[in-house]
């Protein structure tokens, strides 16, 4: 391992400044395209108003609310592994992915963030959310889940970009002492703030480094149990109960740990870092989430059990019944419980292959979760009078495929122009 890593500044900076290879440019490319379908579909919303959509009573919340909560999802796991390894001292196989994780969350949060935003109807007005003086006597209601879901949402965000960008500063100061161009120099440089690697800089850096990953790691929980307030506050069949919070939170890291293995493994392969990005390391994230999905599969399990012990007629309708969207219900069950299972398997865990299809059937499994919680329990309400369908527009269905390519347009750029492996703690690590 430590002679592998004596080359790692090669092997990751080094194909930083060579040429962009086909398949960066290939999938650059679809990424831009995509990211264009998005931009087209935001404008046209806003031109139209989100009557484009296909929200409607009783589902008024659909696609946006969903896609939401599934971006959420995947971002607030991502610091918080990163976070947590961290402060359980398992550097030995969290330095090679925690960048990426980290990544995971800023861009993953930048998409989540759109879509509540659009969905007011009104985007310009989006500040209304946030408790500020107004001589209008505009104030956000406080008994209410949704401004602190913004508020915590936001601060999250925040405490992750510091965690994030700290942790880049070494590795930016060397990008900008082997900069070829005098023009990077320049742009490495004022990343790197003046940063030099003397003892005293380390001293602080890794003082607010253990602060940071302190406050992200028990963040993670406070926030996402803020966003399944959302749900738990109101009334509506199979949300208005105490599960969702600690519901909601496995979900979290279950997707994270999901979008962890989609994003490192092609990493791995396409720049050739197996020495880096080993086994062991892939092999861990397998089991972590192997044992993620089975809380939330114990989840399920509580949720249902719950609708037949509280004898409330409308639960036991929705979680025993038969609607037209079951089939989305049996879809998430195959894919969240038992798709993981195959985890059990030691060389099931070893196959990049089964690792990719597993993340990404997990990713689709935890989608149709979100659906299922959102939609059908609006869809089927307490009265019979008030049941409706939902189905999603051409808008809808573009908007989520253009997220999904504006995530792969900004971690495409990251892995081109940032440093995308943690250079300095994986040689730091080797020292000792």
């Amino acid at each position: 391992m430590s002679e592998a890593l004596a080359t790692l500044h090669d092997d990751v900076f080094g194909r930083m400044r060579a040429r962009a290879g086909y398949h960066w440019r290939i999938a650059f490319l679809v990424c831009l395209g995509g990211t264009g379908l998005l931009a087209g579909c935001l404008a046209w919303t806003v031109y139209k108003g989100i009557g484009v959509w296909g929200s409607n009573l009783p589902a008024a919340w659909a696609f946006a609310i969903i896609n939401f909560v599934w971006w959420i999802g995947i971002g607030h796991a991502g610091t918080f592994i990163s976070a947590i390894l961290y402060l359980l001292e398992q550097n030995s196989w969290r330095n090679p992915i925690s960048r990426l994780t980290e990544t995971m969350t800023i861009f993953a949060v930048v998409q989540a963030g759109l879509f509540p935003i659009f969905h007011l109807g009104r985007p310009w007005f989006a500040y209304w959310l946030f408790p500020y003086p107004d001589i209008m006597g505009v104030w956000p209601n406080v008994k209410s889940a949704l401004p602190w879901d913004a508020a915590a949402v936001s601060t999250y965000f925040t405490v992750s970009v510091l965690f994030w960008f700290t942790g880049m500063l070494p590795d930016l100061a060397s990008l900008r002492d082997h900069a070829p161009t005098r023009v990077q120099r320049i742009c490495y440089g004022l990343l790197a703030m003046g940063w030099r690697g003397d003892a005293r800089g380390w001293r602080h850096y890794r003082v607010t480094y253990l602060m940071l990953a302190s406050i992200a790691a028990p963040l993670v929980i406070s926030v996402h149990s803020v966003v399944s307030s959302d749900f738990a506050i109101g009334l509506t069949p199979s949300w208005h109960t105490t599960l969702q919070p600690p519901y909601f939170v496995a979900g979290a890291i279950f997707s994270g740990f999901a979008m962890v293995l989609v994003l490192a493994i092609p990493v791995r392969f396409f720049y050739r870092l197996e020495h880096v990005i080993t086994d062991r390391v892939l092999d861990n994230c397998a089991k972590l989430l192997l044992i993620t999905g089975c809380i939330v599969a114990y989840g399920y399990l509580i949720e249902h059990f719950g609708a037949y012990y509280n004898g409330d007629p409308a639960d036991r309708s929705l979680m025993f019944g038969f609607h037209p969207t079951s089939f989305i219900f049996w879809a998430m069950l195959g894919c969240n419980v038992v798709v993981p299972q195959v985890l059990w398997s030691r060389r099931a865990r070893r196959s990049k292959l089964v690792l990719m299809v597993v993340g990404v059937l997990v990713l689709i499994g935890m989608w149709f979760e979100r659906f299922t919680i959102v939609v059908e329990g609006l869809l089927r309400d307490q009265l019979p009078s008030a049941w409706g369908n939902y189905a999603p527009t051409v808008v809808d269905l573009g908007i989520l495929a253009g997220t999904l390519a504006f995530f792969g347009l900004l971690f495409l750029g990251f892995l081109r122009f940032m440093p995308f492996i943690p250079v300095s703690e994986l040689k730091e690590e080797a020292t000792r």
